[in-house]
């Protein structure tokens, strides 16, 4: 029996769904679904570099994170209204933008950058993993669309990269946590990995006491579990857009 407040298995992730091409102006686009959390992925295609790159023949991919006044069950200001972002945002923003690089060839796009904007329409937990797999499919469908024109001569992905998050609750190691379980949960993590199993980064956090290497072991496997599952999605998506 499962004690858990969705009635899911320990295993089980939220019903997830990618729409791709849900933007029509946009280079690359993907509507990420992980159950009530909703973010809207898009890739815009820019034909120069940040200043540091210039002259030296290889592109950039970054990321910019919001959320919406209303994704969750009050209103949030707006950040651009306070003037700043705040460190939550940065520390995202940054996050997703690492993740898709560690997956891009930089040296093959040329002195272009893309820029990923994610932006959480709905928060019910693991909207920063949400952000980075929908992101993915985005940055996909935008090189697809330069090999199309010929301003590249072949996608510059080296891999697929999603996350999931994990955490112990009631004692258990659990898959993707909703807000109701990560706001209660003795322990968090996300995990971001790629399609072929690899490892780009792991943010873990015991909340009420430490977690056992074992625990740690287990939360692991289940990340790999529930991004093997994301990568099929991921790719049924592109072929899709």
């Amino acid at each position: 029996m499962s004690t858990r407040p969705s009635g899911r298995n320990r295993d089980e992730m939220r019903e997830v769904s990618l729409e791709p091409g849900f933007s029509p102006y946009a280079e690359g686009s993907c509507m990420i679904r992980f159950g009530n959390t909703h973010v809207l992925c898009v890739a815009s295609v820019e034909e120069r570099v940040p200043p540091f790159l210039r002259n030296t023949g290889s592109g950039w991919v970054t990321a910019e994170y919001g959320m919406l006044p209303r994704s969750t069950h009050t209103r949030t200001d707006r950040e651009a209204a306070r003037g700043k972002q705040s460190g939550r945002t940065q520390e995202i923003q940054r996050l997703i933008g690492r993740s898709l690089r560690a997956v891009t060839d930089l040296s093959a796009m040329g002195e272009r950058q893309i820029r990923i904007d994610c932006d959480v329409i709905q928060a019910d937990g693991g909207t920063r993993t949400a952000a980075i797999t929908g992101s993915w499919v985005a940055l996909h469908l935008a090189f697809a669309g330069l090999v199309a024109k010929k301003a590249l001569a072949a996608i510059p992905l080296t891999n697929s990269v999603a996350a999931i998050s994990c955490g112990i609750h009631g004692g258990n190691t659990i898959l993707d946590l909703e807000y109701i379980e990560d706001s209660t949960a003795q322990a968090d993590a996300n995990f971001v990995l790629t399609g072929s199993g690899g490892i780009v980064e792991v943010q873990g956090t015991a909340e009420t006491e430490p977690f056992s290497r074992a625990q740690l072991d287990e939360l692991h496997d289940l990340a790999h579990q529930g991004v093997d599952a994301l990568t099929k999605l991921q790719l049924e998506a592109i072929k899709a857009g």
